[in-house]
C-alpha cells in the first residue's frame, strides 16, 4: 500500500485570486510542479474538476466560439500551453512562470501517479494510439495503473456510442482522465459530461498520446524554448496544420500589438 503525502496547499480561492488576464482570458500562473499539486488536491477532494490548456490556436478559437468560451470560463484550472503566449503575457505586463503543455504534463503526472497509486485513464486518439501510449507509460513507471479507450471519431454524435464511452470511464473509476481529441471537442465534451464521468480531475491533452506512443516526434528542446515548436509540428503534418498556423494563429500578433497599445495609453493617462 502506497503512502500518499499531502499535496502542497493550493486552494481554489488562491488560484482565482492569482489569475492573470491574458488578453481577456483568465489563466492560472502555475508551473508544471504546481499543476501536479493542484491535480493531487482535486483527487483528494474528489472534485470533478476540469483543467484546460490555452495555446495560441485556443486563444483565437475563444474569440469566435461562445460555447468554448463558456467552457473555459467555467474550468477549475486554465493553463497556458505555448511559449508565444508566455512572451505575450510578459510584454503586456502579466508575466507567467512558464508554460504547462499537455505533452509535458501527461508524462510528468504519470510519474506522480505511479508513486502515489493513482489510476490514470487515456481516452481518445486514433485507434491503437492510447493503448500504445499506455504500454509506454507503464514501462517507464512500473506500478502505474492505466486504462484506455478509443471511441469512434465522432462518437459524441451517436447517443449509444457516447453512452458506451462514458460507461467505459465510469467502470474504470480513474483518478485522472486525459482526453486526446481536437480542441474544442475535448474540452466541451468533458464539460458537458463532467458529472456523468464522475472523475476527480480531467484534462484535454490533444496530441500528447501521439508523442508518448512515438507516432509523432516532439520538437527539439531548443525549438520549444524558442517558440518554434509550431513549425516542427507543421513539417510533420502540413496538410492538417498549415491553415491553423500560417493563417489563423498569425492574428495573435495583431491582437498582442493592440493590447500593448491599450496598455501604453492607459499608462500615459495615469501619468
Amino acid at each position: 500500500m502506497s503512502t500518499r503525502s499531502a499535496p502542497t496547499p493550493l486552494s481554489v480561492d488562491r488560484r482565482v485570486k492569482d489569475r492573470v488576464d491574458l488578453m481577456g482570458v483568465a489563466v492560472d500562473p502555475l508551473t508544471l510542479v504546481e499543476t501536479c499539486d493542484a491535480f493531487r488536491e482535486f483527487i483528494m477532494r474528489r472534485a470533478q474538476a476540469l483543467a484546460v490548456s490555452v495555446n495560441v490556436d485556443t486563444w483565437i478559437q475563444l474569440r469566435r466560439d461562445e460555447a468554448f468560451r463558456s467552457t473555459v470560463a467555467a474550468a477549475d484550472l486554465v493553463l497556458v500551453d505555448g511559449t508565444p503566449l508566455v512572451w505575450v503575457a510578459r510584454v503586456l505586463g502579466a508575466p507567467l512562470p512558464g508554460r504547462v503543455s499537455g505533452s509535458d504534463f501527461l508524462p510528468l503526472f504519470c510519474e506522480v501517479a505511479a508513486r502515489e497509486g493513482y489510476h490514470v485513464f487515456l481516452f481518445g486518439a486514433n485507434p491503437g494510439v492510447a493503448d500504445r501510449a499506455g504500454d509506454v507509460l507503464r514501462a517507464r513507471h512500473p506500478g502505474l495503473t492505466v486504462s484506455t479507450y478509443s471511441p469512434p471519431f465522432w462518437f459524441e454524435r451517436d447517443d449509444a456510442e457516447n453512452r458506451r464511452a462514458i460507461d467505459a470511464v465510469r467502470r474504470a473509476k480513474p483518478d485522472v482522465l486525459f482526453v486526446a481529441l481536437p480542441q474544442p471537442r475535448q474540452e466541451n465534451w468533458l464539460a458537458r459530461h463532467r458529472e456523468d464521468l464522475d472523475v476527480p480531475v480531467s484534462m484535454g491533452v490533444g496530441s500528447a498520446f501521439d508523442f508518448v506512443a512515438g507516432r509523432l516526434k516532439r520538437a527539439p528542446v531548443w525549438m520549444q524554448r524558442a517558440g518554434l515548436e509550431w513549425s516542427y509540428r507543421l513539417m510533420q503534418e502540413p496538410g492538417r496544420l498549415w491553415k491553423r498556423y500560417l493563417l489563423d494563429d498569425s492574428r495573435i500578433v495583431y491582437h498582442a500589438a493592440c493590447g500593448l497599445l491599450r496598455r501604453n495609453r492607459t499608462r500615459n493617462r495615469a501619468t
